[in-house]
């Protein structure tokens, strides 16, 4: 076991006080980080603001060349950081693995889009006030920024926040989620050999008490977040004037047609399901099927998930292994039992055995109930039939959430409909929402929030447009 020391203001500090990380999967201690206290994060507040300046300053070339070297040392500990993201959130070690190429992809992104900052000349004399005149926009780093990542991606997650961060030449604090501190703190080892300035780059685990210090100070520009409604929004309403990024999760849905390339959807479903547990804000929790496929889609979709193996997650043939912790996976049970009781049918799993919660199919689900209306966050898929087309996608509508969609077709005319109508941040075709690269806009609408990641996309939330308008 290890006692890491936060990242404050690039100094690795004590702390009086202790946080314990343990391993979902046996509740074993894995480590204890130090806990940033109020005091701590006001003098990191004042050395991040007298960063700025210096971070602004930095070249195209210097920054580009900071996220490239972050991306090589994260290729020189990739079996570390893999192991210590599979141990601290009980995700399997394939999605750990990936979890990690996908944050080292983030970086040499960034990297690239550094070099392109958009800028604009514009002519002002389309109008006779602007005779004998000329205007530049140019781009600048929006200041000091906060962030919040959540448990289910520690790493990549926050390397989203980190990255476009860096890229834009803004100094960041990052408060990581409680549960999953310890491979951002590795990450932050990595960092520090970088060449950023003092100040630049904080990676401080702290209660929600101090965190929520983060979001009033005036010390701090911009707040991204990634996480639940409930606190995304309460965020939204306690920041004041800072510019703020939401992205909260959703309840994605799947929509199978007649034209469907059958047996791609159902591998496709399976994975998108239950793949870490279904702690994905874009994991497939509700399917609707056309009349004429449902029975055998059904079960197709059970028996490919009855396959599926639970155990360890460091062992490298687990698909899935325990939940977050027990209180969620008694929440996913009490959902699950609450529907029954509304008439809802399992068709598959439904039991809870400490943390672990089997995978479950359930049918016979409407609006009104929780495992419909609300994000599960665990390995539950509602499937159910749809008369239509056009009645799949108003029940994919229905929803509070608007993050990805997915849509089994083969015709070009329910692409382009689905691609008009679903209330969505992104619609994918033949594949399930669960699909994200990492330099593509994401982001929702609705619950889901406002604002998108992906490299370039981010980027351009950091920083702000600045008009000069001269005489020729």
């Amino acid at each position: 076991m290890e006692k890491y020391k936060i990242y404050a203001a690039g100094q690795f500090v004590d702390t009086p006080g202790t946080l314990e990380v343990r391993n979902p999967y046996d509740s074993q201690l894995l480590a204890t980080t130090g806990l940033a206290d109020s005091d701590l994060l006001g003098k990191v507040i004042v050395q991040a603001k007298k960063a700025e300046e210096k971070m602004k300053s930095l070249t195209a070339y210097q920054r580009s060349n900071i996220l490239a070297k972050i991306a090589e040392g994260m290729m020189e500990r990739k079996t570390l950081l893999s192991e210590t993201l599979c141990q601290e959130a009980g995700k399997p070690v394939k999605y750990a693995l990936a979890e990690v190429d996908r944050a080292i992809q983030v970086f040499k992104i960034a990297s690239e889009e550094t070099k392109r900052i958009p800028g604009e000349y514009l002519s002002i004399d389309w109008t006779p006030a602007g005779e004998g005149k000329e205007g530049w926009v140019k781009y600048f780093p929006v200041g000091l920024i906060g962030a919040i990542s959540p448990f289910n991606f520690p790493l990549n997650l926050s390397v989203h926040k980190l990255a476009p961060a860096i890229a834009t030449g803004n100094p960041i604090i990052l408060k990581p989620a409680s549960q999953t501190p310890v491979t951002v703190l590795e990450l932050a080892k990595i960092i520090h050999e970088c060449g950023l300035p003092e100040g630049a780059i904080s990676i401080l685990p702290m209660t929600h008490e101090t965190g929520s210090l983060l979001i009033t100070n005036p010390g701090i520009r911009m707040i991204t977040f990634t996480g639940s409604p409930e606190v995304g929004w309460k965020i939204k309403e306690q920041s004041g004037r800072k510019k703020v990024v939401l992205e909260l999760g959703g309840n994605a849905g799947v929509l199978v047609t007649e034209t469907a390339d059958f047996q791609l959807a159902v591998q496709k479903c399976v994975s998108g399901g239950f793949a870490y547990s279904g702690q994905v804000c874009i994991h497939v929790q509700r399917i609707f099927v056309v009349d004429n496929l449902f029975q055998e889609f059904v079960s197709c979709f059970i028996e490919a998930a009855a396959r599926l193996k639970t155990g360890d997650p460091l062992d490298p043939s687990t698909d899935i292994s325990s939940m977050i912790d027990e209180s969620n996976a008694c929440r996913v049970e009490k959902w699950i039992g609450e529907a029954v009781n509304q008439g809802a049918v399992v068709l598959l799993g439904g039991k809870r055995t400490g943390s672990f919660f089997q995978p479950t199919v359930i049918t016979g689900t409407h609006s009104g109930m929780k495992v419909c209306d609300l994000e599960i966050f665990g390995p539950v898929v509602c499937i159910e039939r749809v008369g239509s087309f056009s009645e799949g996608i108003s029940r994919i509508n229905e929803s509070d959430y608007g993050l990805q969609a997915g849509i089994f077709t083969n015709r070009i005319d329910e692409m382009n409909l689905a691609f008009d109508k679903l209330e969505v941040g992104g619609v994918i075709i033949n594949d399930v929402p669960t699909f994200r690269v990492d330099h593509m806009p994401y982001g929702g609408v609705k619950e889901s929030g406002f604002g998108r990641e992906g490299v370039k996309y981010a980027m351009l939330d950091m920083m702000e447009p600045r008009l000069l308008v001269k005489n020729k």
